[in-house]
């Protein structure tokens, strides 16, 4: 039964990692034969099945056209993503699916491994049950949302300045983030490792449009944080992420002291792009927060849409902040600080060589 076991295990590392190159079984024979290995279709397939087990020769082949460490396939922990909310994926291939979801379960176990050993419990992510309202009550469950988000900051003890860092802070609080590259049918997606960790995927395309990147985080947070009721189309549960994802990072509270309560001729040009500067949100996303707030109305909203149509992607003002975090790779380096893992498998873990690992952390250490 052991044996069997190992067979299987190896099979769905096989697996996992094909999908992770986006690779048919079929295209992965053809491959492999390139490198002037003799694994046939047929035999892939027993391998994934676990029919069959591997010899050191195959985990070597398998490894190369991989470009992974052979240890990948014999992994004892491995993490599953449950409830996931994938985002805009009407022109993302399953294939390119199956990829980023595999490659960010990958990341994520290696993840909780390192904080395994080092002995690091993540605090639990506060939740909002809005599962018993109504569904047709959709300005309430707006509201709902908006307190979902200022839960949120009290908890987290953000008070109600400009977020300096998104990502920084999801980590920070126990929100595990990485990043996939896609093309831009992919926002991203949130969802739970092993039942009890919050995860939230992005596009690496979003580095290139860094407020967009910022509330995109947010929303994907927002799906985990907000229970909502049974029933919620999708349409709806998007906007309730959305005005959740504005209400963070912008605070109510925020935008009325600096704009007013009411704006009948509209927010002017240089407003949006001082407010898109200072607080790390687009101009549309502003515009929107402000008619949700009430401040301008829905046809003020309407007629802002309508004249930037054309130039949505060429929006003025620039957001100055960062939204990149080092804590997976700061947990690497102390674990092999304190020798609780080998510099080989520090390198493993951060996939580089033993030799631009021993460099990265020569580096460090000054």
């Amino acid at each position: 039964m052991q044996e069997m076991n190992n067979k299987q295990r190896f099979g769905e590392r096989l697996r996992r990692a094909r999908l992770m190159r986006g690779m048919t079984l079929r295209q992965l024979a053809d491959k492999l034969a390139e490198l002037g290995s003799q694994l046939s279709h047929a035999a892939l397939q027993k391998y994934e099945k676990g029919l069959m087990g591997p010899d050191s020769t195959v985990v070597l082949a398998l490894a190369r056209v991989f470009d992974i460490d052979t240890g990948y396939f014999f992994r004892q922990k491995a993490v599953t993503l449950a409830n996931v909310e994938f985002r805009k994926l009407t022109k993302f291939p399953q294939r390119d699916v199956d990829r980023v979801r595999e490659a960010a379960a990958d990341y994520f176990e290696q993840y909780l491994q390192i904080e395994e050993i080092l002995e690091i419990k993540s605090a639990g992510l506060p939740r909002a049950d809005l599962s018993t309202l109504q569904v047709e009550d959709e300005a309430m469950l707006g509201l709902e949302a908006e307190k979902a988000a200022n839960m949120i900051r009290q908890k987290w003890k953000l008070g109600e300045d400009a977020l300096t860092n998104v990502h920084e802070m999801l980590e920070e609080h126990g929100v595990k983030v990485t990043e996939v590259k896609a093309n831009e049918a992919f926002n991203g997606f949130s969802g739970w490792a092993d039942a009890d960790t919050p995860v939230i995927v992005l596009a690496e395309w979003f580095n290139t449009d860094l407020p967009r990147k910022r509330l995109t985080a947010l929303h994907e947070l927002g799906h985990l944080v907000m229970k909502l009721p049974e029933g919620v189309g999708h349409k709806l549960k998007e906007t309730l992420c959305y005005r959740f994802a504005a209400a963070l990072l912008l605070p109510a509270v925020a935008l009325h002291a600096r704009v007013g309560q009411k704006r009948p001729d509209g927010i002017s040009p240089r407003e949006r792009i001082g407010i898109k500067e200072d607080w790390g949100i687009s101009i549309a996303a502003l515009m929107r927060r402000a008619a949700d707030l009430k401040i301008i109305t829905a046809g003020q909203l309407k007629s802002f849409h309508f004249q930037n149509s054309k130039n949505r992607k060429m929006e003025p003002g620039l957001w100055l902040g960062g939204e990149k975090a080092n804590r997976y790779e700061q947990l690497v380096y102390r674990a092999a600080a304190q020798e609780l893992i080998t510099r080989a498998k520090a390198a493993e873990f951060l996939g580089v060589s033993l030799r631009e690992f021993d460099k990265l952390f020569a580096s460090e250490a000054y």
